[in-house]
């Protein structure tokens, strides 16, 4: 469990200098420069991701039941996945709805994805991975609609066309990730 902690506590820490230390980190930033300072936080966010991978699956050799969700939960969040990943597409197409009325979509996508997660699994494992990830996001983002309204942030308006590609784009990573990527990666059918 030390490994999956010590990568959580890196990349949620890392991922939190915006909430925690903006003035640190903008100072970085101009101290270092903005590629250089891109370059390393993307090494440490690597390496603190494959601790988290490591360390969950030593974690699963180990299970300690904490609750037995029934089984209605671990479909019902069939549905979290895919609402998750269409705002994770929305995070990245351009002109969506979604992005332009709620201004983070990436963040309520990992809150969304924790939230399922946690209600459809019961073991220590689990919590220690999906809480720390669901509190983070419930943070991150009122920290960053706060700094939208404070900086006068408007995010370009939707399209017919955006809204589609979102959709799209999610049900088919959620269709791929559900009927075998899930599966490959993870060890675990989220299907049966």
């Amino acid at each position: 469990m030390f490994v999956l902690v010590l990568g959580l506590i890196i990349f949620l820490g890392i991922h939190s200098l915006r909430i925690f230390a903006n003035d640190w980190r903008n100072r970085q930033i101009a101290r270092i420069g903005l590629k250089r300072w891109k370059g390393l936080f993307s090494i440490a966010a690597i390496v603190s991701f494959l601790l988290i991978v490591w360390g969950f699956g030593m974690a699963r050799q180990h299970p300690v039941l904490l609750y037995v969700p029934p089984m209605w939960l671990r479909h019902l969040n069939a549905l979290f996945v895919l609402i998750a990943l269409v705002l994770f597409a929305a995070a990245r197409v351009p002109n969506n709805h979604i992005k332009a009325k709620f201004g983070h979509p990436q963040v309520l996508a990992v809150k969304t994805w924790a939230f399922g997660h946690l209600l459809a699994t019961g073991m220590l494992h689990d919590v220690v991975l999906f809480l720390p990830f669901l509190i983070w996001a419930v943070v991150l983002y009122v920290v960053s609609r706060r700094r939208d309204r404070q900086d006068g942030t408007v995010y370009p308006p939707g399209t017919v066309k955006g809204d589609v590609l979102v959709v799209v784009i999610g049900v088919a990573l959620w269709a791929l990730f559900a009927f075998w990527l899930h599966t490959l990666l993870i060890g675990v059918s989220p299907m049966t």
